[in-house]
């Protein structure tokens, strides 16, 4: 059975329409009235506010951090610069595709990792015999997409960071409502947009400073079919509907 995140106190109190759809366990919103036009016009045209926090989340560290990375992904990390995000897939032992995700590289040696179907086991098989520790820290790390052009004038009005120059696909670390967060300008929508990753008991505070301090901004919370619209103009990916993991597709070796 389906459990609330960290902002379901939040959004249950906004979903009119009680459309929910599960996404990795948790209750996510599918549409908070009873269309989604309001909240897809939010993330064109003004800002939008997304719970992203079923997005699976890996923490990965030591010495051999990048080197694990490597040899998991389709891209060369040693090109990646620590504040930097990038987007990958990475593959089976066969070259198919497992999964697709970010990476943010954090510092030297510190990665976070998202994923839209558990990857732990994966991560650790390529792994062993590393100096390389991986923590799955999708329930201590809360996540919320704030996308749409005004929500840089948001971000810059309620953060304690440097948003001015923070550049496309690059994460910065500041505070919200005094709460600890990262914010990568990162987004699957096609727009401007930022994701904020707080940590979980805390993370309340931030929706609602982002929510209250929104209200001049004309922000919106929006559910998954606002995205799933924005995503598709974007020609963005989705797992399971544009593409099936090798873990699952009907192949030879399964």
């Amino acid at each position: 059975m389906p459990v609330g995140t960290a902002f379901h106190e939040r959004t249950f109190a906004l979903c009119q329409s009680l459309n929910y759809r599960e996404w990795s366990g948790y209750y996510t919103v599918s549409v908070y009235e009873v269309h989604h036009e309001h909240e897809y016009n939010a993330i064109r045209n003004a800002a939008a506010l997304i719970d992203i926090t079923p997005l699976y989340k890996y923490l990965v560290t030591g010495k051999d951090a990048t080197k694990l990375v490597n040899r998991v992904i389709t891209r060369d990390i040693n090109k990646v610069a620590v504040g930097q995000v990038i987007y990958c897939c990475w593959c089976d032992e066969e070259g198919k595709v497992v999964d697709d995700g970010t990476i943010s590289r954090l510092e030297q040696n510190v990665y976070r990792w998202t994923a839209a179907d558990p990857s732990l086991r994966w991560f650790r098989q390529n792994g062993l015999n590393m100096d390389v520790q991986i923590e799955d820290i999708s329930e201590k790390v809360a996540a919320l997409a704030l996308q749409g052009p005004t929500s840089g004038k948001l971000l810059k009005s309620v953060a304690e960071a440097d948003i001015a120059n923070l550049k496309y696909f690059r994460v910065t670390h500041g505070k919200i409502a005094g709460v600890p967060v990262d914010i990568s300008r990162t987004g699957y929508t096609g727009d401007l947009g930022y994701e904020i990753w707080a940590p979980w008991n805390d993370a309340v505070k931030v929706w609602d400073a982002l929510m209250d301090k929104g209200k001049q901004f004309d922000i919106h919370a929006a559910g998954m079919l606002a995205l799933d619209v924005a995503r598709v103009e974007a020609g963005l990916l989705l797992i399971d509907v544009d593409y099936i993991s090798s873990k699952k597709a009907l192949i030879p070796s399964q």
